[in-house]
């Protein structure tokens, strides 16, 4: 093909045989939505694609847009182009998204991870000729620990508090960090309250996800009820009126962005650990060889590292593409978090 199957413009990542955007970052007639979280699903577009889980996400954050659900793995075809999304892992109900056109395809990753977190659904690798993959942590710097361990960490650091008779306070994302969270705290240890905003995403969720069970907090909430409890809130409620209410308080912070001390100090949270909901520089390289692709893409991250370790060391042909998508800590993430209040 002369003319590459996607491109970049200014509004986004589109497919020019069928008219098609997919997580354009300005308003467009027809949009493939890859997941719920603001940078990737944007206000304005006429008509808006999507796996059918996301389909609550995105209306209980944009409000009534026109929206069509599609199955996993199941093909619709637009002007002789083949779509179908596929699970990317990131968190619930994110998507990849291939396309095919005159036996070429190619696949955009949207965010990514490949461990099994026990709620959103497993990474699906998807085979193609053309990979247009995030890189939000491509640096070897970036290795997760199983899950499984750090769990372990943030319920025995729960139950550290709780003896201590002092509230909990973890910070993570309204939509998919928080209900990662949920899903793998420990409720023996004792009661799980969240903010607003964590709790409203979470009751849209909750029609298609098991939880356990989370008190709102309120203006009624006494500090006395919280003591040695644990309570979930998104980062933008870090050093606001609202968190005074849990003193005597101890915070930790979920992200991958924890790797590093100072991005610890940065957010002047007591502890960190390290839990993102994206691939880790191991994850990133087994995925992109796995793929099979001959062309990679890298966007948003370490793209320029990433790409040229693609080309130096695994001979790729792989170069880089900017978008108006941010990384996980970012300032329109924070925004997202104070829509969802």
């Amino acid at each position: 093909m002369n003319q590459p199957l996607l491109v970049f413009n200014d509004k986004g990542i589109y497919c020019e045989q069928a008219d098609v955007y997919i997580d354009a970052w300005r308003p467009v007639d027809k949009c493939i939505i890859t997941h719920g979280h603001a940078d990737h699903s944007r206000w304005g577009h006429k008509q808006y694609i999507t796996h059918e889980n996301n389909v609550p996400i995105i209306k209980h954050r944009l409000g009534e847009i026109e929206v069509s659900g599609k199955k996993w793995n199941e093909t619709f075809t637009i002007n002789g182009v083949k779509f179908s999304l596929h699970p990317a892992g990131h968190i619930i109900a994110s998507s990849q998204v291939r396309v095919e056109y005159k036996g070429e395809v190619w696949v955009f990753t949207g965010d990514f991870k490949t461990e099994n977190d026990g709620i959103a659904e497993s990474f699906e690798l998807v085979k193609c000729n053309t990979f247009i993959t995030e890189c939000t942590f491509g640096l070897p710097a970036f290795k997760w620990t199983p899950q499984a361990e750090v769990f372990t960490d943030i319920n025995n650091w729960w139950a550290a508090n709780r003896a201590e008779n002092k509230t909990s306070v973890l910070f993570g994302y309204s939509l998919g960090k928080a209900q990662r969270l949920l899903k793998h705290l420990d409720p023996s240890i004792g009661k799980i309250y969240t903010h607003g905003a964590i709790e409203n995403m979470t009751a849209v969720l909750r029609e298609n996800y098991d939880f356990h069970e989370t008190i709102r907090i309120s203006r009624d909430t006494k500090k006395e009820e919280l003591l040695g409890n644990i309570v979930l809130a998104p980062p933008s409620a870090h050093g606001g009126t609202w968190i005074r209410k849990m003193v005597p308080y101890v915070t930790a912070s979920a992200s991958g962005w924890m790797t590093f001390r100072g991005a610890r100090r940065r957010r002047a949270v007591d502890r960190g650990f390290v839990l993102s909901d994206h691939a880790d520089w191991d994850g990133l390289l087994e995925t992109v060889k796995a793929t099979g692709a001959e062309k990679v893409i890298a966007t948003h991250g370490y793209t320029e590292i990433f790409s040229r370790f693609l080309r130096e060391e695994m001979g790729l042909d792989a170069r880089t593409e900017k978008t108006q998508y941010e990384e996980e800590g970012s300032e329109t993430a924070k925004k997202a978090e104070e829509e969802n209040a």
